[in-house]
């Protein structure tokens, strides 16, 4: 059985337009209406911002901060969450480079953000991820690690270590300084690591292909998905013997690494390879409404993954979700949406557009930083 997790009350201080905002809400799901520019989405990133990570922008901390505010943003949040009620308090302390994010949990001090995934999970879809099929592969790894980051809250630090350890190991090929003990200790801390991201990644798609796969009457294509660019052909050995095999490459590539002046084989090279199952046709051929199913599928698959692995839906955000769909699959989305038995905040500029969810949505509308139920 899976179990909502919902935010009951949202405040928020000096966070971008708003110098002071507060919702009241239920369990149902939030749709916010108002004019382009008048703070939806700025809304929506301060409830990203009760998740690990930079918020739905990945945004800059100084830049959060409402311009002319005298101190940093604040964000607190009452939520039914998987451990029960809590309260959970983040924000920004101090300035310009030194600008730091704090959290508390019920008025303590966090060890790591990383609590947050104990009380919920945040997924989101936004504007500027409709491009994610025919952009850079950069923007598919970290869209992937996202994924797998709900399910994994490891999975952020073990990236962050390799990019720390190939930076190291990228500096010494940059200085001429092949000292073999110092390089091999860093290669095979790279290995350990770059081949965990890669089976975690992996699993996540095998994970996903499952669910998209089913998804034939939910009025979403399906999606294939596979990876490439890192360790293809290693699907079926041990982990040690894989990163053995990369230790190796790596070892035996310092020159070449040195001459292009980065690291060409890694799980920071990897793409995430998505296609149109039923047309069988790549994700970036399809059309502009094509491949904003595609992504909407995904997401609410990954979505439908997170509660049954957890037992407890996510909170999902998703911006301008309506735009692009016409009457009937809007029906269909919102259906679905609520399937997942969990709370969605929902953004647009029509409040008609948003109809068919009726009674199951609270609708707020936003104007001039000014919040109206």
């Amino acid at each position: 059985m899976t179990h909502k997790t919902s935010i009951h009350r949202l405040k928020l201080t000096d966070f971008r337009n708003y110098a002071s905002a507060a919702l009241t809400l239920d369990e149902r799901h939030v749709v916010l209406t108002g004019e382009n520019g008048a703070g939806k989405t700025n809304l929506m990133e301060a409830v990203s911002f009760l998740s690990p990570g930079r918020g739905l922008r990945r945004a800059v901390l100084g830049d959060v901060i409402r311009v002319g505010a005298s101190g940093g943003f604040s964000v607190f949040a009452e939520v039914d969450g998987m451990e029960g009620e809590v309260e959970i308090g983040t924000g920004s302390e101090g300035e310009g480079e030194t600008t730091v994010r704090r959290l508390r949990i019920n008025g303590t001090p966090a060890r790591s953000v990383d609590e947050l995934t104990d009380h919920l999970r945040i997924l989101w879809l936004t504007p500027a991820m409709d491009g994610l099929f025919t952009g850079t592969a950069s923007d598919r790894r970290r869209f992937l690690d996202r994924l797998v980051l709900s399910l994994d809250p490891g999975h952020g630090r073990r990236a962050s270590d390799f990019e720390r350890a190939m930076r190291s190991r990228n500096k010494l090929l940059s200085e001429g300084r092949f000292d073999p003990a110092w390089l091999t200790g860093i290669e095979q801390q790279m290995a350990g690591l770059g081949v965990a991201m890669m089976l975690a990644r992996r699993e996540m798609l095998g994970l996903l292909a499952g669910l998209t796969a089913r998804q034939d009457d939910s009025g979403f294509p399906s999606a294939t998905l596979a990876l490439s660019g890192f360790l293809d052909d290693e699907t079926d050995a041990p982990a040690i013997e894989i990163e053995d095999r990369y230790a190796a490459a790596l070892a035996n590539g310092r020159y070449r690494d040195a001459a292009a002046g980065r690291t060409l084989d890694g799980p920071h090279r990897a793409d995430l390879l998505v296609r149109h199952a039923d047309k069988d046709i790549e994700a970036e051929r399809c059309s502009t409404g094509e491949q904003k199913a595609l992504l909407v599928g995904l997401v609410l698959a990954h979505a439908s993954l997170v509660a049954t692995m957890t037992g407890h839906a996510p909170i999902l955000l998703l911006d301008e979700i309506a735009a692009h769909f016409d009457e009937g699959r809007r029906a269909a989305l919102f259906d679905r949406i609520h399937a997942l038995g969990g709370q969605a905040f929902m953004t647009g500029t029509d409040r008609t557009m948003f109809s068919a969810l009726g009674e199951r949505a609270q609708f707020i509308s936003v104007r001039d930083s000014v919040l109206t139920a």
